[in-house]
């Protein structure tokens, strides 16, 4: 009889004690107020989670605990184990969940599995002893079948989650066991949770899996599962050396073939899966990966070429799932399917019955009321019959209501938070200026070190590189002062994507229904702490006719010039939109991570320290990559229907990605610094001070990048605190190398990627993917509906060039200058397809993991006391942040976080509920 504490069941727990039966014989003993059935059957309690395993009419109940740091050496001789001639008996309790299921003959199945698994015929387990067996040269070794019995029933809660067990006889002299091989004989795959080994010192033995065995008829080798005692290479025990090389091995493949759903290979690939040349011309799209268009890689899925061109690969259409590794998926448990059955509905049930609905009277915005109708009546839908049932996924826990009115179904949308305190807050330049600091995309805004403003574009193609923005009209702006003294004393700052749009803006405007300029905006920090544009200049590439294609605006006071003014922010806005998310959003975090987590599962086994610390950071982020290139960034896709860019928009990406992204340079600290944001100061807490102290995301990401680099460099310490053991470490060498020269490959001779010699050069690489995987990810994405969700304010896209004096719209632009600003901004079909992506990419899901919190199924993912000792003063820390970033929002001389309808700024608080709230820290990319 054995005690052991059960993590699987904390998610699905409730105050009720809760009995099942597993070998059926219907026999039950009392433990406190529970009955307990005599054999092989646990007992699940609030709080203080308690097991029973019995083999006959006594059984022994106490709470289990985990093993302590330094792991078990040998077989325990208390009453919890029995020897027999050198033998001793050991038990495994196997803790499985059970894929929900819907339908009868599902269910018909899944009791076929328990009564096989019941007579010991579906999965066979072998313990794998830390020890060599001299005769094998391999791990000691015992193995056996494990049974169970038909289920009594139980809630539903706990429905899926189902307990075998199974026992061993081991040789006195076996050792401490340190692996299990896993087969499962039956026809189709399972999900392992947990395996328990009762029986020796210290306590049980913890082997977590949170892993899908796949059936022996799809591959017949068997998984391999190691206890969670985290160890580096070298410290690998002797028996355990081999299957920790085999299964890295099995892991990274072979390079060839089709990926199939059940694998579980991690590999590389360039990005030819955007276009679908045999669908359509239009559809081809440019390979990006490789010098000319240099790009992160992805993962690898062996699909063959289109017939049309060899170059790209074969396309795998809605609603059929591109492959990712097995273990990527998204999880099925209730909270998860909320989450990606409302993502699958939007892709492939709303946005085809919006362009059903709106096609036909595809208008422009007539009046602001027309905007305004959309959160107050809807948009009246025209849903086929078979797009009722998924599409109502979407309206749990939405910003994006299903609303029936005289028997008709309407699409109505919450109210933005950028406007829903102050419905004109947008048109004001001081809410202008404030969301370059505190907005959906306050990564971008630098300090002007230097005048004049000069492009670093070919001058033989774009014109002479000098900006049309003079000292004189800036000098006019800022009350008399000089430039030089503005500049000198850190008070202008430039929001510059010209050199990012200029080579594009040609072909971006021959697209129908696109107009787009290269634009610069400048603005002046004031005395009393106010931010405010003083100029913004439009560009458009030179021609023959008109070699000069620079217009500067300003403010200006009369009625014409103050709505040129209006338009030229939303060409801005428009040209940052797309930046923020073919850029900052998809390249920076989603695309670039991407590369970090194959190389992390190929080259580092998840017996190491450093697999383990970054696992929570890497969970749903290839399911979600997966997802955008089949549906959000591929040619004909939502966001080429949606931003300036169009069928040009991942070329962009890839040009920014050439240009401008350096790993160095992802570090928040080092990001302030290249901006001119920050200045150096050895005596702050991460080494740098402000420029403008009131800058909401730099503030409160620097206290979330001090604790994440508190936590990483306190557990690199601890794993290696010898000499040479960074450098001694063949597993994370090869990880650090893999990154830069197959994941970033284009990049792999720059000489600014980090070197790995010491612990403090890695705590410093993992403090940075960590941060980019969590702080900088939420920042950047769970804004996007709460600003981009009033069009006026951030216009995904623009469609009309700034009328001009001689053009023949001149006129119009005169007598009804609100037509004609609402007429440049999207069309009501483009401008509610934008809306419901940004609602469902702002969404936390109910079972968001968020930074410095476990998953419960995960609770045992490490054995050392020490290192959760750090782990909770890294949560604590959190919790710290959270009611220093709550008090700074309440400070009322901090003007761009608070005020008269002024939203706080709440991206980087660590916490959230579900839902779009504008808040919350998940641990990785995972929407």
């Amino acid at each position: 009889m054995y005690a052991v504490k059960q993590p699987a069941i904390d998610a699905l727990k409730s105050t009720a004690a809760v009995d099942r039966r597993v070998n059926g014989s219907g026999n039950y003993i009392r433990v406190g107020k529970a009955r307990v059935p005599s054999s092989g059957t646990r007992v699940y309690r609030h709080g203080s989670v308690r097991a029973v395993i019995s083999g006959g009419d006594k059984a022994s109940v106490e709470a289990a605990t985990p093993l302590q740091s330094k792991g078990v050496n040998g077989l325990s001789s208390s009453s919890s184990s029995s020897s027999v001639g050198g033998e001793i008996q050991v038990k495994a309790v196997v803790t499985i969940r059970k894929k929900m299921k819907e339908k009868i003959i599902e269910k018909i199945e899944d009791q076929w599995e328990f009564f096989v698994n019941g007579i010991g015929q579906g999965i066979r387990i072998q313990l794998i002893s830390e020890q060599v067996d001299p005769v094998t040269n391999a791990g000691k070794s015992v193995q056996s079948a494990v049974r169970g019995w038909l289920p009594k029933p139980v809630p539903l809660e706990y429905a899926n989650i189902v307990e075998y067990a199974a026992d061993f006889k081991v040789p006195s002299d076996f050792g401490c066991p340190g692996a299990i091989m896993v087969s499962n004989l039956q026809g189709k795959e399972f999900y392992l949770l947990e395996i328990v080994i009762h029986g020796f010192d210290g306590g049980p033995i913890f082997f977590p899996a949170n892993t899908w065995i796949h059936s022996r008829k799809d591959n017949p080798e068997s998984r391999i599962i190691f206890k969670n005692q985290a160890c580096l290479p070298a410290q690998t025990p002797p028996g355990l050396k081999d299957l920790r090389h085999e299964d890295l091995l099995s892991i990274r493949g072979n390079g060839k073939g089709t990926r199939k759903e059940h694998d579980r290979i991690y590999d590389y690939e360039i990005y030819n899966e955007l276009g679908n040349p045999d669908k359509s011309e239009d559809l081809a799209r440019p390979v990006l990966g490789g010098e000319e268009r240099p790009y992160p890689r992805r993962c690898r899925t062996g699909r063959p070429p289109t017939k049309t061109d060899s170059l790209t690969e074969s396309r795998i259409e809605k609603p059929h799932p591109v492959y990712v590794p097995r273990d990527e998926t998204f999880e099925e448990i209730k909270q998860n399917a909320f989450s990606t059955g409302r993502l699958k509905a939007l892709l492939h049930n709303l946005i085809p019955s919006l362009a059903v609905t709106l096609s036909s009277t595809d208008n422009p915005f007539e009046c602001f009321s027309d905007i305004d109708d959309l959160y107050v009546d809807g948009v009246l839908m025209k849903w086929k019959e078979e797009e009722k049932k998924e599409g109502k996924k979407l309206f749990l826990g939405s910003m994006v209501k299903e609303v029936f009115s005289a028997g008709e179904r309407w699409l109505k949308y919450e109210i933005p938070a950028v406007i829903k305190m102050d419905r004109f807050s947008w048109l004001r330049d001081n809410e202008f200026a404030r969301q370059t600091l505190a907005g959906v995309n306050p990564v971008n805004i630098e300090i002007l070190k230097e005048f004049p403003i000069l492009s670093k574009l070919d001058p033989a193609v774009y014109g002479p590189p000098k900006s049309a923005i003079t000292k004189e009209l800036l000098e006019q702006e800022i009350n008399g002062m000089s430039v030089d003294k503005a500049i000198e004393e850190k008070r202008l700052f430039i929001l510059d994507h010209h050199d990012t749009y200029m080579p594009f803006i040609e072909r971006m405007n021959a697209l129908p229904g696109r107009k787009a300029y290269a634009s610069r905006t400048v603005f002046f920090h004031t005395p009393t702490g106010i931010m405010r544009p003083i100029a913004i200049e439009l560009s458009l590439p030179p021609t023959a006719s008109s070699p000069q294609t620079k217009r500067v605006y300003t403010h200006g006071h009369h009625a014409t010039t103050h709505w040129i003014w209006k338009l030229a922010k939303a060409h801005v806005c428009s040209n940052d939109a797309g930046i923020h998310q073919l850029v900052n959003h998809w390249l920076r975090t989603h695309a670039s991570v991407e590369p970090y987590i194959i190389a992390t599962h190929r080259q580092l086994s998840s017996m190491h320290p450093i697999y383990k610390l970054l696992h929570p950071h890497m969970r749903y982020t290839f399911e979600i990559n997966a997802l955008a290139r089949q549906s959000l960034i591929n040619g004909g896709g939502i966001i080429e229907a949606s931003f300036s860019p169009g069928k040009y928009a991942m070329e962009v990406s890839s040009a920014a990605y050439k240009d401008m992204w350096r790993f160095d340079m992802e570090a928040l600290p080092a990001d302030l610094l290249r901006r001119g944001m920050a200045v150096e100061d050895p005596s702050a807490p991460c080494g740098v001070k402000l420029v403008i102290e009131d800058y909401p995301y730099a503030a409160d990401g620097l206290l979330v990048w001090s604790a994440i680099k508190e936590w990483v460099e306190s557990y690199v310490e601890h794993y290696y605190s010898e000499p040479n053991s960074v450098t001694s470490d063949i597993e994370l060498q090869e990880w650090w190398s893999e990154i830069k020269n197959k994941g970033h490959e284009d990049k792999r001779n720059e000489p600014w990627w980090p070197k790995l010699n010491t612990k403090e050069d890695l705590s410093g690489i993992l403090t940075t993917i960590i941060w980019v995987a969590s702080g900088q990810h939420a920042a950047i994405n769970f804004g996007q509906y709460p600003f981009g969700g009033y069009v006026p304010n951030r216009p995904a896209i623009m469609r009309k060039l700034i009328p001009q004096e001689d053009d023949p719209d001149y006129e119009k632009f005169i007598s009804n200058p609100q037509q004609t600003f609402l007429s440049s901004l999207a069309t009501k079909l483009q401008a509610t397809k934008i809306m419901a992506v940004q609602d469902t990419l702002s969404t936390h899901s109910p079972d968001e993991e968020y930074l410095g919190q476990v998953n419960p199924l995960e609770s045992h993912w490490i054995n050392d006391n020490e290192v959760m000792k750090l782990f909770n003063r890294f949560s604590d820390r959190l919790k710290e942040i959270e009611h220093t970033i709550n008090l700074r929002n309440k400070d009322s001389h901090l003007k761009n976080r608070s005020g008269a309808g002024i939203p706080p700024y709440e991206l980087l608080l660590p916490t959230s509920g579900p839902g779009v709230t504008g808040r919350g820290i998940p641990n990785s990319i995972s929407i």
